[in-house]
């Protein structure tokens, strides 16, 4: 599988130039819609599991999800969102017993599994039975050269600060070095009561966290954690990483409860202002100001290691789309994702969302947005996007073997040197 992220960027970058640059039981449907009379050409209704509703503003995915139908009466969709764990974890259960709804938002994460388990089928085909023209999109995500999912907004994961809390702390700016870093979680750590400098969500059903908290201090600073598409987490780069996190936990500045935090908790704690400092997706950029209008927060780029000068890897997610194998309704499953994928559709999306588009040429409107959007999008052209895990097999596998170990790390029962030799050999089995 194969995600082309270099041509992302060159393509993300050129379109924004251009513009100025619950989950419920229901999720057992998979084809069941065909009794709405689809066979003898009659309506069809869609059911669309996927947490991108949960995160965006209140209505404005109805919104676009209503135009969809006023162009299309004969097809419905039937909105199931929840957050993005609990849909994780309804869709890997569904995709077992193949019987994923209609269409589904995924993360690149889940694709090679899921494909290979012939719940996801093969869009090419869709495509090329719609006469649908592939260079218009950004990036595809494929497997054996067939693709699974198509991203449809592309979020970076910057660094999320709390300016209060830094300057309650005497923290006179935001930090771009590890050094700096850690010296400003001390003394937000300092505060007292429950604050803490940063958070780390270690959740081993959950284990983004890997990928999203820990692996981004080694790309920020243009590391990898593979050579030739091989594991090679016994460098020096990888090695510096943990123990910078390590570091980070020995000196007390992580909030407490990391080994069982998920990303929604982490989120949760920082939107409450009990941590200084998060790595998070700026798709909860409108949950945070949802939920705490009157925090002042900034994003702003990661820091890299002492003396690093060459350009800084920033993580990154899709909210990406599939279409159900097993669904009675591809052909019409499939108009849906070329609605999303349009290119005003997309822009609006993209927008409302703080995300880059998947299709090349639509272009965000980056001044009606949140500011911020702007400042993260400014900090993604000076950098790359990095995200390792996604084109690997069994990804989430590898995540949650690396985070075993990692665990043992910060609760003292492995050294740094044991823990990465034991999850190379633990990866190598995978990866080859």
């Amino acid at each position: 599988m194969a995600v082309r992220a270099t041509r992302w960027k060159r393509l993300m970058s050129a379109a924004a130039v251009a513009a100025t640059l619950a989950l419920t039981a229901a999720c057992g449907s998979g084809g069941s819609s065909g009794s709405d009379g689809a066979a003898a050409g009659g309506p069809v209704t869609l059911e669309f599991a996927q947490w991108w509703g949960a995160e965006l503003p209140a209505g404005e995915f109805d919104k676009i999800i209503s135009d969809f139908t006023a162009q299309n009466p004969n097809i419905t969709v039937k909105l199931l969102s929840a957050p993005y764990a609990s849909t994780k974890q309804q869709l890997v259960t569904s995709a077992a017993s193949q019987t994923l709804p209609d269409v589904v938002g995924l993360d690149g994460a889940w694709v090679n599994d899921f494909a290979k388990q012939g719940a996801i089928t093969d869009l090419s085909t869709l495509m090329t039975e719609a006469n649908y023209d592939p260079s218009q999109l950004a990036s595809q995500v494929q497997v054996a050269d067939k693709t699974y999912m198509i991203p449809v907004v592309n979020f970076v994961y910057p660094l999320f600060v709390n300016k209060d809390l830094l300057a309650k702390a005497g923290v006179t700016s935001v930090p771009t070095t590890r050094t700096q870093f850690l010296d400003a979680a001390k003394k937000i750590s300092a505060i007292g009561g429950d604050v803490k400098g940063w958070a780390l969500p270690l959740d081993s059903a959950v284990p983004n966290g890997v990928q999203n908290d820990v692996m981004s201090w080694l790309w920020a600073s243009g590391g990898s954690m593979l050579q030739d598409g091989k594991p090679n987490l016994s460098s020096a780069p990888v090695k510096s990483a943990v123990e910078f996190v390590k570091n980070l936990n020995d000196a007390g500045v992580i909030a407490p409860g990391s080994l069982t935090m998920k990303e929604q908790d982490k989120v949760e704690k920082f939107t409450n202002g009990q941590v200084g400092m998060m790595i998070d997706s700026l798709a909860h950029i409108n949950l945070i100001k949802k939920n705490k209008p009157d925090l002042n927060f900034e994003v702003a780029a990661l820091p890299a290691e002492d003396g690093y000068t060459g350009e800084r890897g920033i993580p990154y997610a899709s909210w990406g789309i599939g279409i159900s194998d097993s669904t009675e309704h591809k052909a019409e499953a499939f108009k849906f994702v070329q609605y999303l994928l349009g290119k005003d559709v997309n822009a609006k999306l993209s927008t409302i969302a703080n995300g880059f588009p998947g299709n090349k040429n639509a272009a965000p409107d980056l001044n009606a947005g949140d500011p911020r959007f702007k400042t993260a999008f400014d900090i993604y052209q000076q950098g790359y996007p990095a995200n390792e895990f996604v084109g690997l097999p069994k990804s989430e596998d590898l995540m949650r073997r690396f985070n075993e170990q990692l665990q043992l790390v910060l609760t003292g029962g492995a050294s740094v040197d044991d823990a990465l030799a034991t999850t190379q050999q633990s990866w190598s089995a995978v990866i080859g």
